[in-house]
């Protein structure tokens, strides 16, 4: 049996000669390890952070596009248009003209209220519902014989 000073014991444990090394303090100045601290050469990277975006000094592309101006109204209402030259058109033998009337042509979209402007003329006698028109409009509607109502 070998002398007990010889044996391998749990307290006297450590680590090889040279295996444990302290830790580098970084940004502690030259003493603590070296010229550069860790932190490599040269460079602004090495020496501060730079910002997200930054180009190095060419125009940013931030500055490069062009700025949104003005604003959009949440409240403005955008009307369907109708001429009344395509009233005469679509309803060749007159009648009552309604919102659901001119979606069913397809001369307007559904969802949005329409206008009826006074360009080209009418023959025809129409009777116009649940639509706003021009005073132009509702001059030559009225001249044709036929009415403009808004509701």
């Amino acid at each position: 049996m070998a002398n007990e000073d010889e044996l391998l014991q749990m307290h006297n444990l450590k680590p090889a000669p040279g295996a444990k090394k302290d830790r580098t303090r970084i940004g502690r100045g030259e003493g603590s390890k070296g010229k550069t601290s860790g932190r490599g050469d040269k460079g602004t990277k090495k020496r501060y952070q730079v910002r997200p975006g930054f180009e190095g000094g060419q125009l940013p592309l931030y500055m490069r596009l062009p700025k949104l101006r003005g604003f959009k109204s949440l409240f403005k209402k955008e009307y369907q248009v109708v001429n009344v030259s395509a009233l005469g058109e679509l309803f060749p033998e007159g009648g009552e003209v309604t919102v659901d009337a001119l979606v069913a042509k397809g001369a307007v979209r559904g969802g949005f209220p329409v206008k009826v402007l006074g360009d080209g003329d009418i023959t025809v006698a129409v009777t116009v519902k649940g639509a706003k028109a021009s005073a132009s409009a509702k001059a030559k509607i009225e001249a044709a014989g036929g009415s403009v109502s808004e509701n």
